[in-house]
């Protein structure tokens, strides 16, 4: 591979972007998106980003386990099976009733996650060889982990 092949592998995997890695790997930003295409198809990057995505996984000791418990936890929660919790206790409002929480769109969305992993949406997209298959279940996992950032910053902020 090139030095700036190399870097487009770095770049992606940061937000699995293929176009946003193409930019900031210094392709035109005109034909990033078809250049993105391209390489993403290349049997040496497709290889560079598996590495990349499974040595990211040891560091951060993620399993698929570990993802789906999350997710389960996330949607239940967000479905009101659980209540509001404040240093072990049931949270109340000021007039003394237990507080409950209702969030549809993350529950929805880690529903739609959980779906995806046990492959129940078979309409949208139909894989054709084991290297294909194999690249879009990372990039669900990438989404994935992007998707927990944002709500440990949210957390946080």
């Amino acid at each position: 591979m090139t030095d700036k092949q190399n870097v487009f592998v770095q770049e992606y995997l940061k937000d699995c972007n293929a176009t946003q890695a193409a930019i900031r790997a210094g392709y035109s930003e005109h034909t990033a998106y078809s250049i993105g295409q391209r390489l993403m198809k290349d049997k040496d990057i497709q290889e560079a980003i598996r590495t990349g995505m499974d040595d990211r996984k040891e560091r951060s000791r993620l399993t698929a386990d570990y993802v789906i418990d999350n997710l389960r936890e996330i949607a239940e929660r967000c479905m009101q099976k659980r209540p509001v919790m404040v240093k072990g206790e049931q949270a109340t409002d000021d007039d003394g009733n237990h507080l409950w929480t209702f969030d549809a769109k993350n529950a929805i969305r880690a529903l739609e996650l959980l779906g995806r992993h046990m492959a129940m949406f078979t309409d949208k997209l139909s894989v054709q060889n084991d290297n294909e298959e194999a690249i879009f279940q990372r990039v669900i996992r990438c989404e994935i982990l992007r998707q927990q950032e944002e709500q440990e910053n949210d957390t946080q902020d």
